[in-house]
C-alpha cells in the first residue's frame, strides 16, 4: 500500500513540476491554437468554432488580443465580427458588424487571450492548494501504511 501511495505521489509531483516549469508553452501554445480557430472559423458550427464562441460569449471578450484580430479573417469578409461577441445579441446587426467603427460600440473590444490567462492563473493558487494538500494526505498514509507494516512483521516474530 506505502508503495502504491508513493508511485501515485511522484506522478502528482512530477505532473506539477512539469506544468510549472511549460506554463510559458501552454500559454504560447493556447494563443496559437485560438489564433488559428480565429482564422479557420465559420458558420458550419465546428467544434472550434464553436469553442470560440462560448470562450467569447463566456468571457465577455472578442478576439485573441482585441475585437481588432477578426478584420484578418476570411469569415470577416464575408460577414463581419460573430454575433458572440456582441454585447447585447438583440441590439447587434450584420451591417454593424461589418463596420469596424461601428462594431467597436456595439461587441467586446478586450481579447480573449488575456482574460483566459489570467483566469487560469487566478485558479492556479487554488489548484496548487488543493494539490498540496491530497499531497500531505498521501504522505501521511504513507508514513501509517510503513508504521502498521512494522507493526505487523514485529508482532510475526514474537508470535513464534
Amino acid at each position: 500500500y506505502a508503495m502504491l501511495l508513493s508511485l501515485i505521489f511522484l506522478i502528482v509531483l512530477v505532473a506539477a513540476i512539469v506544468g510549472f516549469v511549460f506554463r510559458h508553452e501552454i500559454k504560447t501554445s493556447f494563443e496559437s491554437n485560438l489564433e488559428l480557430a480565429l482564422k479557420d472559423y465559420n458558420v458550419t458550427a465546428d467544434r472550434h468554432s464553436e469553442a470560440v464562441d462560448t470562450i467569447q460569449r463566456t468571457l465577455h471578450c472578442c478576439g485573441v488580443q482585441n475585437y481588432s484580430d477578426w478584420e484578418r479573417t476570411e469569415y470577416f469578409s464575408q460577414r463581419g465580427i460573430p454575433r458572440s461577441c456582441c454585447k447585447n445579441q438583440n441590439d447587434c446587426s450584420e451591417e454593424d458588424l461589418k463596420d469596424p467603427n461601428k462594431a467597436k460600440l456595439k461587441v467586446f473590444v478586450h481579447g480573449c487571450f488575456f482574460l483566459v490567462t489570467s483566469t487560469m492563473e487566478s485558479k492556479m493558487s487554488v489548484v496548487a492548494g488543493i494539490s498540496f494538500g491530497v499531497a500531505c494526505f498521501q504522505l501521511v498514509g504513507i508514513i501509517l501504511s510503513c508504521c502498521l507494516s512494522r507493526y505487523i512483521t514485529n508482532n510475526q516474530y514474537e508470535m513464534v
